[in-house]
């Protein structure tokens, strides 16, 4: 059984609730050309009953969890990073497989393979930890549904998992090892992902990824599950034969500086976007929530400077969009929409990102301009249809992938 090399060393003071940070011990090293090709930011479940209660439908020690997700470049050798931040106990995985995945829980029993972790094919995360599997021979495909299976033995408490409830994507669960199985017989379904945090391939030609980093807006709150329609999935679909993965880093109900859900990005930014395999570029949608419940402008502004000589000095690029419309939403009242003009005025002119990806100009009902247009609203005033969310990505200049 292998089990990672050392806990995650405390985060750093803040202001908000403190993130674990990645132990440099357990990521190969950046000598090798690994490059993201799908992840999603690790958070705390959320547990609060008949509120945000995102836990599992069942226990999942001694179950298998089939997870599917969909990668946005092609490999033949890949590798899976699995995430024990937020746990109180160990986790312990008694086997895990990847697999092209078919209609709803089932796989192409023949591609399954299995993951092994420094030679093992069992794995034990104390809390804190993350690690990356070995490398495997697997022919992942840009687009196509991939599943993860995992067969489970111990497990934290339910109250301390670390996952992505917004996954908008459908999760299956049931007792017993059925890594292997094509199809599950007696699954219960869930909308979130639990403990898998990014997928790599090993690449020999100039591949590199991008970073969406935002809050629900870029987590694809009002696009369809399963259906892969949020704002990065349709960025990936343009970017096809470009060479560039595209990793969704959003979270829903995320803030910038303080308060909301999951790590704020000041404190993620480090992990979630620059900790990326052959990270090149981000593209930053994110600040509504701060704005939203009072933040100062001046704190967002701050935090977004941060965030660029933070890149700069990694060599990484930011691109940046104006807040979008959110007249007639939970939001919109006389101040915030006037720290919305101002924030976007800055985010247009001072020239502190690499360039300006202008998303409230694409969505935005042009004889209203401070509310979204009909068509593209989900109904709140707030979020996107699919449709919106396609307008987003088609407003980016490919050009500014150029290398």
């Amino acid at each position: 059984m292998f089990r990672a090399s050392q806990p995650v060393p405390p985060a750093p003071p803040s202001t908000a609730s403190s993130i674990p940070p990645v132990s440099p011990t357990t990521l190969e090293p950046r000598t090798q050309n690994w490059v993201g090709c799908w992840g999603a930011a690790p958070q705390l479940v959320e547990s609060e009953i008949g509120v945000r209660d995102n836990r599992p439908p069942c226990a999942l020690q001694d179950a298998t969890l089939r997870q599917i997700i969909l990668p946005t470049l092609d490999g033949s050798r890949v590798r899976l990073s699995i995430s024990n931040a937020w746990g109180d106990a160990p986790v312990t995985m008694r086997a895990i497989h990847i697999a092209d995945a078919m209609r709803g829980d089932a796989i192409t029993a023949s591609s399954s393979r299995q993951l092994t972790f420094g030679g093992s094919p069992s794995l034990t995360l104390r809390a804190g930890e993350s690690t990356w599997s070995d490398p495997v021979s697997f022919s992942l495909q840009a687009l196509k549904r991939t599943a993860i299976s995992i067969h489970f033995g111990q497990v934290p408490n339910d109250t301390a998992l670390t996952g992505h409830p917004g996954s908008r994507t459908t999760s299956y669960i049931q007792p017993g090892n059925a890594v292997n199985d094509a199809h599950l017989t007696n699954a219960l379904s869930t909308e979130h992902w639990y403990f898998i945090t990014a997928i790599d391939v090993l690449d020999s030609t100039r591949a590199a990824a991008v970073v969406t980093l935002g809050d629900s807006l870029t987590d694809g709150r009002g696009s369809t599950t399963d259906g892969n329609d949020r704002w990065p999935d349709f960025l990936a679909r343009r970017l096809q034969g470009s060479n560039i993965g595209v990793l969704n880093m959003g979270i829903g109900g995320n803030t910038v500086v303080r308060g909301g859900l999951g790590p704020t990005a000041l404190e993620r930014f480090d992990r979630d976007a620059l900790g990326q395999s052959s990270v090149r570029w981000v593209i930053l949608l994110e600040g509504i929530n701060d704005i939203g419940e009072g933040q100062r402008v001046e704190a967002l502004v701050a935090a977004y400077e941060r965030f660029v000589a933070m890149a700069h000095a990694k060599h990484v690029k930011v691109f940046a969009s104006p807040i979008l419309p959110f007249g007639g939403s939970i939001y919109d009242r006389v101040d915030t929409q006037r720290k919305r003009d101002v924030l976007n005025d800055w985010i247009r002119n001072s020239n502190c990102f690499d360039a300006v990806v202008d998303f409230d100009r694409a969505v935005r009902d042009p004889g209203a301009p401070h509310r979204l247009l009909d068509a593209y609203d989900c109904g709140d005033g707030l979020h996107l249809h699919p449709a919106g969310y396609e307008a987003i990505a088609r407003a980016i200049d490919l050009r500014l992938f150029d290398r």
